[in-house]
């Protein structure tokens, strides 16, 4: 069996891949000096021509320049330079993600461009300076959630958290915790993962770079949600996804505040009529110390409304600050 028959078309795609795009050909003469050079071979001229015939055939978008050395040159790449652009910056950004990883994933996404093109998508995206998360397992982690989400499994895992020496040590001594997983939620440059905790017997969030390891997944099936639970209503209500008491709460807008109220409940926000500067929303929310900074940074342009008892919490939050100053 002549194997080198046989891998020389893929070989051949490869390197086509690799080094040809719209701007760049590469002969028949070229391709022979790299197959002789990476793989050993010696083709001739027309055994080359056959080949890249069979990947034609096969669909693959191989454009032919007829000359007197026939060119060829690699097109319809699964990704356009823009979208390759938008994917490492969005890999670059992700805080959850290491550094080392990062890098990693950007050089293989940058090698789907082919070497001419892989200049143009060098990025100058911004991050915001707060680092990389040290988690490398994190993909680990994330891929095991998953499997237990599809097979509706609860899983076990232990968290970690930073002393005040910045040192990662394990949270609560290593405590083990139960949690049937719903979805994976990617919010404020954090992951999630949203489920019903065993320990408060409630529909709560970890963050997945906080997990310590790869979680286990137990032959104990989840706990299902009830019925019209939604996890996108449960993330836009959750405030940067901090676990707190869920209340509706009535809020008195500012009408000009109409564009922060949809960015932070959805479109679909609950709104009613209030007097002529101002609208009323009601929504059910996790009432916490996220929940109170964000009606504070509105300086008074979102107030709350109702129930008593978190207008009374709010107020004593406030007042504690002040306390310190």
């Amino acid at each position: 069996m002549d194997i080198d028959a046989k891998l020389r078309p893929l070989y051949l795609l490869q390197i086509l891949q690799e080094r040809t795009d719209e701007d760049n050909y590469l002969t028949t003469a070229q391709l022979a000096s790299i197959l002789k050079q990476r793989y050993g071979m010696e083709p001739h001229r027309t055994t080359i021509k056959g080949d890249i015939e069979v990947l034609q055939q096969a669909g693959f978008g191989i454009d032919e320049r007829r000359s007197t050395q026939n060119q060829y040159r690699y097109l319809e790449r699964e990704f356009e330079i823009a979208e390759l652009k938008t994917i490492i910056d969005a890999i670059a950004s992700s805080k959850f993600i290491p550094e080392e990883k990062s890098d990693a994933l950007i050089k293989k996404v940058t090698a789907l461009a082919g070497i001419y093109k892989a200049r143009d998508l060098k990025r100058n995206v911004v991050v915001d300076g707060r680092g990389k998360l040290e988690n490398k397992q994190i993909f680990y982690i994330i891929d095991t959630i998953n499997e237990a989400i599809n097979q509706h499994k609860k899983i076990r895992f232990r968290k970690i958290e930073y002393n005040v020496k910045k040192e990662r040590v394990l949270h609560h001594g290593g405590e083990k915790y139960t949690f049937s997983p719903y979805s994976l939620v990617w919010d404020g440059d954090n992951y999630y993962v949203v489920g019903y905790s065993d320990k408060y017997e409630n529909i709560g969030s970890h963050r997945v770079d906080r997990i310590a390891e790869q979680p286990e997944i137990l032959d104990e099936p989840a706990v299902l949600p009830k019925a019209g639970f939604s996890v996108e209503k449960y993330v836009k209500t959750t405030f940067r996804m901090y676990n707190a008491p869920r209340k509706e709460v009535e809020l008195l807008c500012d009408n000009g505040v109409m564009d922060a109220i949809i960015d932070q409940f959805g479109p679909d926000v609950h709104t009613y009529a209030g007097d002529l500067q101002n609208f009323r929303v009601i929504e059910e929310v996790a009432v916490g110390k996220v929940f109170f900074n964000w009606i504070f940074g509105f300086e008074g342009k979102v107030r709350i409304k109702a129930p008593a008892d978190v207008k009374v919490q709010y107020r004593q939050m406030v007042e504690n600050a002040a306390k310190v100053l």
